[in-house]
């Protein structure tokens, strides 16, 4: 499939909607993607002739569906080339697999006297849990420093892994805010060489580039449907099947047993072992139809046309006269975060959602990373999919002209 914007543009039903009159500009994909009609059609298909419970009922519809459940399983493993699909996880969000890793591998595996090391540029959801970790067991939580140009000071990261103590690095492939992709490969082989393992929040760098996880030689990875075009409520953790084996369960409840007695309970092999209770179905399938979508486009054509969206979208955004576009990384996707003169981030959200312009406003759920730049107020963010176009960064450009008119 040859990549034709236009052609994907219908594929997607909301961008055909309008906003008080005008014409949606959906520039919000980094919070949530939109979805095309093959995903709607796929979760819709399941629910009206196709569902059951899984992995539970010797009758066809539970093992129509168990065997869809298990498919989207095998398509994640292809999509980020794992070594076998048992090393696939489903969880709700990105947000749940980093905390099932900080409880099962913090917890459970990593030794007193080991530290975390995350970043300065992570979501809160690579923060919190590990803070969570330091305060309930006591372990060192370290934090690498970002660089004026937002990008992540290898000299320091190496510095925090040099006394051996570090036992996991957590680290955003790309960040929701800067648009940086951090050099991952370099990242993993330092931390290995260190003697820790290393986790990769790849909540918006599995979107916007073709993931390997075995050529990065994570041993751990997580991703979430919503913002891959698929549905809410799905999310993906990968885990090296050896440290799945030595991990502890995250929650109890059915599935995720081998054998159960008023006495105890023995676990179910991984990933069953991560899966508690009836897990989400429709939501799985609706993933699968997105790695599907995504695929057959192909992501070496969806990486190329949001490199070309983020070279126009530099040019365009430099010539807005008192604009200033967080952090200038030599590797960034398609993710823009602006502060506008004499502009809070929510008066200018609003008076370009006016325009039919949707842009997120706030901080994004990186406040560390705000309060690094001095900007505690927060920020607008203007982040491509692939369904964005040209035309719309230069509508945005335009919109924000006016906008610096209007405020000043």
């Amino acid at each position: 499939m040859s990549f034709d914007v236009r052609a994907i543009r219908a594929d997607f039903p909301v961008l055909a909607t309008t906003v008080r009159g005008k014409p949606l500009v959906f520039l919000d994909s980094g919070a949530s993607a939109q979805k095309p009609r093959q995903v709607i059609s796929a979760m819709t298909r399941c629910m009206e002739s196709a569902y059951a419970n899984v992995h539970r009922g010797a009758y066809y519809l539970s093992e129509t569906a168990t065997e869809a459940y298990e498919a989207a399983r095998r398509a994640v493993q292809v999509f980020l080339n794992a070594a076998m699909p048992e090393e696939i996880v489903f969880t709700a969000n990105s947000t749940m697999a980093i905390n099932l890793v900080a409880h099962c591998y913090g917890r459970g595996v990593m030794k007193p006297g080991q530290a975390v090391l995350a970043t300065e540029m992570e979501h809160h959801a690579n923060i919190v849990p590990w803070q969570m970790l330091r305060d309930a067991t006591g372990v060192e939580l370290r934090f690498a420093r970002v660089t004026d140009a937002g990008e992540l000071d290898m000299e320091d990261v190496a510095a925090k892994l040099a006394d051996g103590k570090v036992g996991l690095v957590a680290v955003t492939h790309m960040s929701n805010v800067l648009g940086t992709v951090t050099p991952a490969e370099r990242i993993a082989q330092m931390a290995h060489a260190a003697g820790a393992k290393v986790l990769f929040d790849g909540s918006q760098a599995a979107v916007h580039r073709k993931v390997d996880v075995q050529a990065l030689d994570a041993d751990f990875y997580v991703f979430t449907g919503h913002k891959l075009y698929g549905p809410t409520g799905i999310g993906v953790l990968y885990a090296k099947h050896a440290l799945l084996e030595r991990m502890p369960p995250f929650l109890g409840g059915g599935d995720m047993i081998s054998s159960v007695s008023l006495a105890g309970s023995t676990w179910a092999p991984p990933p069953a072992k991560f899966e508690a209770g009836t897990p989400a179905i429709v939501e799985a399938i609706g993933l699968h139809a997105a790695i599907d979508y995504v695929t057959a486009i192909g992501m070496p054509a969806i990486e190329a046309h949001e490199r070309a969206l983020v070279e126009h979208a530099m040019r365009r955004l430099s010539d807005v006269e008192g604009l200033a576009v967080l952090g200038s990384a030599q590797d960034r996707g398609g993710v823009f975060s602006f502060a506008l003169d004499n502009a809070h981030a929510h008066d200018l959200s609003t008076l370009l959602d006016r325009a039919g312009i949707a842009v997120r406003a706030g901080r994004h759920c990186a406040e560390p990373l705000h309060a690094r730049f001095g900007l505690e107020g927060g920020t607008c963010r203007a982040s491509f999919g692939l369904y964005t176009t040209p035309a719309e960064i230069d509508f945005l450009a335009a919109a924000l002209v006016k906008a610096r008119e209007f405020f000043a």
